[in-house]
């Protein structure tokens, strides 16, 4: 017998590559069709299918698949949320993910060109900014739903570590989108005053946000362009949460930060985009921005990005650390003046 190949690899992780689009598939099915909303309690496929007015047979397949991928749990021949569900993906829920889920979701068309993008490299870059006042206002929206689900809360507890915190007066939230942030860490000190900045279509949808919460007394916005504007004076704290990647020229804008910070003042950066191994990781990072990166845009990061500038600019300490969010890796930054 021909001997065989001596075989030192393993290929499961390309079988399990082959599976995620039916995982994604599924999810984003069961988010549009809003299964989740129905599956608070125990239920039977059969009621399922009378409820969603969906085909009886299929929908028990359907609901045996998501079992499989552990977001619904199913004991008796009843189906019932897995927690991880219950909590993000039922519509009524303060911590509904299913809008951004369904924005983040890979574009079809992105994959089918795929190889044509690898060959003939990216197509001429559109004529339209995607920047819209509407797509701003449909951003904020997401980035409320990211915010109250678990980021607000991390931020606070980031904040509110620092020791000079008990002394804070005012801080700036900058690029602040919705204003979560911004307001979880103001409500979480007994004093201090807040600062929402960022692009004047914006700030209008924040300046709900900030009636929504109650927070009108100690909170304002402020409209502009980091890239261009003043961003006010006086603080004992910057926050950037996501929004430094938006900078043109970091060295001026983080400059702008080291001005308006008071002596002693604090600049916390979460940076969501630092790539490490030339480039090529963390895989959830390397990926999300991959259909970005295959049209020509600047994506590409180091884990050191920020702090280098910080360091440029002259801030007195710096300390980073890689902190874990459920979009990937982020590099938190924090700088002392």
């Amino acid at each position: 017998m021909k001997k065989l190949p001596e075989v030192t690899a393993d290929y499961g992780n390309l079988y399990r590559m082959l599976l995620a689009p039916i995982r994604a598939k599924l999810l984003l099915t069961a988010i549009e069709l809003k299964v989740f909303n129905h599956l608070a309690e125990p239920i039977s496929a059969d009621a399922i299918a009378q409820t969603l007015n969906t085909h009886p047979q299929n929908t028990k397949v359907f609901l045996d698949n998501l079992t499989a991928i552990d977001l619904v749990e199913k004991r008796a021949g009843l189906y019932q949320n897995s927690p991880q569900a219950q909590a993000f993906l039922v519509e009524d829920s303060s911590t509904y993910l299913g809008r951004i889920f369904t924005f983040m979701k890979v574009d079809d068309q992105f994959l089918q060109n795929l190889p044509t993008l690898v060959k003939e490299g990216p197509p001429p870059p559109p004529e339209q900014s995607p920047f819209s006042e509407d797509a701003l206002a449909k951003g904020v929206t997401l980035m409320a739903d990211i915010e109250r689900a678990g980021y607000a809360q991390e931020a606070v507890e980031i904040v509110s570590e620092l020791p000079e915190f008990p002394s804070f007066r005012k801080m700036l939230d900058l690029g602040g989108g919705p204003g979560l942030i911004g307001m979880t860490i103001v409500d979480a000190h007994p004093t201090m005053t807040g600062v929402i900045f960022d692009l004047p279509p914006v700030v209008k949808a924040t300046e709900a946000y900030i009636k929504e919460y109650k927070m009108e007394a100690r909170v304002e916005t402020l409209g502009g362009d980091f890239n261009r504007s003043p961003i006010g004076e006086g603080y004992d704290l910057v926050f950037a949460c996501s929004s430094l990647q938006f900078a043109q020229d970091l060295d001026m804008v983080v400059q702008k930060v080291y001005d308006a910070l008071n002596p002693g003042g604090v600049f916390v950066s979460l940076f969501p985009f630092g790539h490490t191994h030339e480039g090529t990781k963390p895989e959830p990072i390397v990926l999300s921005l991959a259909s970005m990166a295959f049209m020509g845009m600047e994506t590409s990061f180091d884990q050191s990005y920020v702090a280098e500038s910080m360091r440029r600019t002259g801030f007195k300490t710096i300390r980073s650390r890689t902190f874990e969010t459920f979009m990937g890796p982020m590099e938190l930054d924090v700088a002392r003046k």
